[in-house]
């Protein structure tokens, strides 16, 4: 087969696209300015993201339940960064949240009571409490050791100790009538028998009386023992008196300082709060409390001191204030963006220490999370985050259901030790949750949790691309000055910045829109601004942005390179020059995630007479996914639609794919596999030196792909790699040419003649295009002679035999006739 094939003419329909429309150029005197610096004090604006600006701006100001927010689109197009900002121009024009506080339950300590007080009372009343506890152990001993309660307390004191004693010289009395000594030891009442003189009785005088004596002095010591009981009745009657007494006088000393400082606590917080009335009950309860333990205000004795002073700190604590929520420097509502959504960052927690081996706990060791300091406020969230701990997922269920939180620790009741444990009082919280997801995490929510979806009624949806107007480049450039200054780098030039948008056109495969992916923009303004650093500049230009991403690519391009390197030393044969029947090159885009490159991929057909139809490859040894056995099946449907007058086609045909083990998925190969198998239908040799990528219709239209750019940079390459003679070249969709922002190395080649860029809109023309030869009408009139015709030469002066359609057609009625004449000839006999 000859290799020396002439260039065919192109057909009308076949156009070869110039080097200015392979790509978009931004005219850097179009943006407005000269340099970034001139943008710095514009606010950031939401690039091409109008309807999520709109749907956040009415969620975020909508005061209704359930109307929390899910913004959905992909990561980098600043979701975020966008709703942030926003949540805090709204948050700023709200009022101040309440602060909230825990305190002690005097009636049931295990159930802290919760109390709201107005921004920054909190923190006062905190503070108040505090001075009162310090003041009730300076003032409490002073007024208790004041010499008119010490003569008040001696009086009561005496009182007592005249009517014990006097009691205790009846009870003496008493003893003495029946015989008996009585007298004090160490507290206790000891009593003696006596004999007639009044001595005590010894044993052997006990033993020596008579019965009659012994009995009187049994009856004696009764009646004694009788008496006895009744004086300590008496003598516990004077000492619950004494100390009723005692603290009736503590606490009519007390009770001033305590109605005092109180009432000055409760005038510093008398401002309208929905909990002015549960604070009232607290702070009377700490004054019954006081008062009812006034003795620990005491001296004590210095081996009691220590015993007492720890009683004394442990009563104290109960009076402080637990400020879990402090908005005292809040400026607005709250703006809270939980990064770490686990149970204790998100709903609080309670805290535990280790005492004789038990988890003991109390009301100031409860500790909020995101969710009780978002109060009146915002808090954004990221679904895959929650998604991840099912803890955490039914506790906010649970929530939003109810709009209720109640701070608890699951843990302990998992714990090896004993706990004691508590259930602080559930308080209201008002927040607006803004979640962030993916859009297949919002249709998966709706789908699998409707309960739960029903709480998020605002769709924030976020383009991934948008049509680039003046507006948005110029707002590009405010994004890189925020950028620049947020990070402080130096600033940008126009020129670069429109390099910039230049490649957010690349990354959207499209020369009318942007890309809204502007973490990879903010990406490579830092690498661009690091270049430009390097060599000591003082603003970044455009040379900087190319570099950048020169740099860029060659970080990530190895298995580009290497696979180039495997092409260049023939273990992947690709042909670049000269021609061949059934075979061709297609394109395939390579996708690591981080990068991605064309790479040129041997299309290969063979037919012959059989009844086995059109054979994929691919799909008999699954490698091939479905959309691209989609494409073989519409390749089919026209393949027949073609030669319609000539079925039932006597056909076995193959197609597939040299040297690829890995898969293949995508309809983008159709057109060349139509190709090659035509070809080797009609027996016309296809032009190496071009490669095709395009989809195909049933109806011979060529649909547009994805990847085009890296498709054609991918060929080029390799051609360039085995030289390039000025014939060779990429077909492409026409409607593929506003999606062309290609290398400015290809541009170069196609200016210089070097290298072409075809686009069409149907696949008769590409196929002229690789043959030079004649696509030929689809004229069913001309197929059906030549079907009935009984020509030696499978040919037919009615159809044009110099056409690839007429060369196929012959073919295809030889096969037909090779059939009849090898097998049955009724199963081959036309209808």
């Amino acid at each position: 087969m000859s290799n020396d094939v002439p260039i065919p003419s192109v057909a009308a329909r076949i156009v070869a696209l110039p080097a200015q429309a392979l790509r978009l150029r931004v005219d850097p005197s179009s943006l407005g300015f000269a340099s970034t610096d001139e943008l710095a004090h514009e606010p950031l604006p939401w690039i091409g993201q109008a309807r999520a600006q709109t749907a956040a701006r009415f969620g975020l100001t909508l005061d209704q339940p359930h109307t929390h927010l899910f913004v959905l689109g992909a990561v980098g197009t600043g979701r975020s960064t966008l709703l942030a900002q926003e949540m805090r121009a709204v948050a700023a024009q709200r009022p101040v949240p309440p602060d909230l506080c825990y305190l002690h339950n005097f009636s049931t300590p295990e159930r802290p009571r919760a109390l709201r007080l107005p921004a920054g009372q909190g923190r006062q009343l905190r503070q108040r409490m505090a001075e009162f506890c310090q003041l009730l152990q300076v003032e409490i001993p002073k007024r208790l050791s004041e010499p008119s309660f010490k003569a008040a307390l001696s009086a009561l004191e005496k009182t007592y100790s005249d009517r014990e004693t006097e009691a205790f010289a009846a009870l003496s009395a008493f003893a003495r009538q029946r015989h008996f000594a009585l007298r004090r030891e160490s507290g206790q009442l000891i009593f003696t028998l006596l004999d007639d003189r009044g001595e005590p009785l010894t044993a052997e005088a006990l033993a020596a009386l008579d019965a009659e004596r012994r009995a009187a002095y049994d009856e004696g010591e009764r009646e004694l023992r009788a008496e006895i009981l009744r004086f300590l009745e008496v003598t516990a009657g004077l000492e619950r008196a004494l100390r009723e007494g005692v603290g009736a006088l503590r606490q009519q000393a007390v009770r001033p300082l305590l109605d005092r400082e109180l009432d000055a606590i409760r005038q510093g917080l008398r401002k309208q709060i929905k909990d002015t009335r549960k604070l009232g009950q607290w702070l009377d309860a700490v004054e019954r409390d006081v008062l009812q333990y006034l003795e620990l205000f005491e001296p004590a004795d210095e081996d009691d001191d220590a015993e007492r002073r720890d009683a004394l700190e442990r009563r104290l604590q109960r009076y402080r204030v637990n400020l879990v929520v402090d908005n005292a420097d809040q400026q607005g509502a709250p703006v809270i963006i939980e990064d770490n959504p686990l149970y204790r960052p998100l709903f609080g927690s309670i805290e535990y220490q280790t005492d004789n081996d038990v988890l003991v706990t109390d009301f100031s060791r409860i500790r909020a999370g995101s969710l009780l300091r978002a109060h009146g406020g915002f808090l954004m969230l990221h679904l895959r985050d929650l998604l991840a701990d099912e803890l955490v997922w039914e506790k906010l269920r649970r929530f939003l259901r109810s709009g209720r939180l109640q701070i608890e620790e699951p843990g302990t009741m998992f714990s090896a030790l004993a706990t004691t444990s508590l259930e602080p009082e559930a308080v209201d919280v008002d927040v607006k949750i803004v979640l962030i997801g993916s859009d297949e995490q919002f249709y998966a929510l709706q789908e699998a949790d409707p309960e739960f979806a029903r709480h998020f009624r605002i769709k924030v949806d976020f383009a991934e691309t948008f049509v680039a107007t003046d507006e948005t480049r110029r707002a590009t450039g405010v994004f890189v000055a925020h950028t620049a200054r947020r990070l402080g780098l130096p600033p940008f030039s126009a020129d670069a910045v429109a390099r910039l948008i230049e490649d957010s056109h690349r990354e959207a495969e499209d020369q009318r829109r942007q890309s809204a992916a502007f973490g990879r923009t903010e990406a490579l303004v830092v690498e661009a601004a690091t270049v430009a650093q390097a060599r000591a500049a003082r603003r970044v230009e455009r040379g900087d942005v190319e570099a950048a991403i020169a740099a860029r690519n060659r970080r990530h391009d190895y298995p580009d390179e290497r696979l180039r390197e495997a092409i260049a030393d023939g273990d992947r044969v690709v042909h670049v020059h000269g021609a061949r029947v059934g075979q061709l090159n297609g394109l395939a885009v390579v996708d690591l995630g981080d990068y991605r490159f064309g790479a040129p991929i041997r299309v290969a057909a063979r037919t012959l007479p059989g009844q086995e139809g059109l054979l994929n490859i691919e799909r008999e040894v699954e490698l091939s996914g479905p959309i691209h056995d989609k494409a073989v099946l519409v390749l089919h449907s026209y393949l027949s639609a073609l030669f319609a007058p000539l079925a039932p086609l006597a056909l076995t045909a193959s197609i597939m794919f040299e040297q690829e083990y890995s898969g293949i998925e995508g309809d983008s190969a159709s057109c060349a596999e139509f190709y090659a198998l035509l070809s080797a239908l009609a027996g016309v040799p296809l032009r190496q030196g071009i490669a095709v990528t395009g989809a195909i219709n049933p109806f011979g239209e060529v649909l547009p792909i994805g990847g085009v750019n890296e498709k054609i940079e991918g060929f080029y390459r390799v051609c360039a790699q085995a030289g390039l003679d000025g014939t060779q070249g990429v077909l492409i969709p026409a409607r593929n040419r506003r999606h062309l922002m290609l290398a400015d190395d290809v541009c170069e080649a196609v200016a210089a003649g070097c290298f072409h860029v075809w686009a069409v809109d149907h696949v008769a023309d590409g196929m002229t295009l690789l043959t030079g030869v004649p696509f030929g009408a689809a004229d069913p009139t001309a197929l059906g002679a030549l079907a009935a015709a009984d020509h030696a030469d499978g040919a037919s002066p009615e159809f044009h035999p110099d056409s690839v359609l007429g060369r196929a057609a012959a073919t295809l009625v030889a096969y037909r006739r090779a059939c009849l004449r090898a097998g049955n000839p009724r199963a081959w006999r036309r209808r």
